[in-house]
This record gives C-alpha cells, structure tokens and sequence, in this order.
C-alpha cells in the first residue's frame, strides 16, 4: 500500500533543507529553554547554600522567566519573524500593562507605609 501526502499538503511549502533547519532552530530553542530552567530550579535549591541574597535570587528569577518568555514568544510562536508593526501590536500592550502594574505596586506600597505611620 502506498503512502498518501494528501494530509499534509498544504504543509509542505517548504524544501527539506529548510525543515530541517527549522527542526534544529526547534531543538537548540528547547536546550536553551531547558538551559534556563535548570539554572531556575537549580538556583531554587541551593540559594541559602552558597549565600545568596535573597533580593539578588528574585531578580535572578525574574531576568531568566522574561528571557524564557521571549524566547518562547519569539521563536516557538514566530513573532522574530513578523513585522514590525505586528510585533508592536503584540509587544506594546505588555509593556504597558507592566509599567502599569509597577506603579499600582509602588503606589500601594507608599500608601500602605502612609497609613502605618499615621495610626
């Protein structure tokens, strides 16, 4: 019996030189992620250990997701390769909705030290 390609014919637009650079793209992604999240959960273990400041770890932690977080968006979700006007769209309302978020943050956080100090 003979294999069929119908299923996949409208994926296949592309040569077999560019599968297979697309699949070693996909794989050195996945070392680089797993990369990051070994460093995350091994730092996660051993911080108190070898002396690291509590501050010095979160920040670390928050440093490492948002480089997972665009690597994932970037290359998993192909947004490296879309226009710039379409990354935009998708990036600008993040940021503000995190400078947004800081603020709401710092704000409470002077509001609630207020309130402490005046009863």
């Amino acid at each position: 019996m003979e294999h069929s390609n119908e299923p996949y014919k409208y994926a296949a637009h592309h040569s077999k030189e560019e599968g297979i650079k697309i699949r070693k793209m996909i794989w050195n992604m996945f070392w680089v992620l797993l990369a990051i999240t070994a460093v995350e959960v091994t730092l996660g273990l051993i911080w108190k250990e070898i002396g690291i400041a509590w501050l010095s770890v979160k920040m670390t932690f928050i440093i490492l997701t948002l480089a997972k977080a665009y690597f994932i968006v970037a290359y998993y979700m192909h947004l490296k390769h879309e226009k710039t006007s379409l990354q935009n769209t998708i990036i600008v309302p993040y940021i503000f909705l995190g400078v947004y978020l800081i603020y709401m943050i710092v704000t409470e956080a002077t509001y609630s030290e207020f309130m402490d100090k005046l009863f």
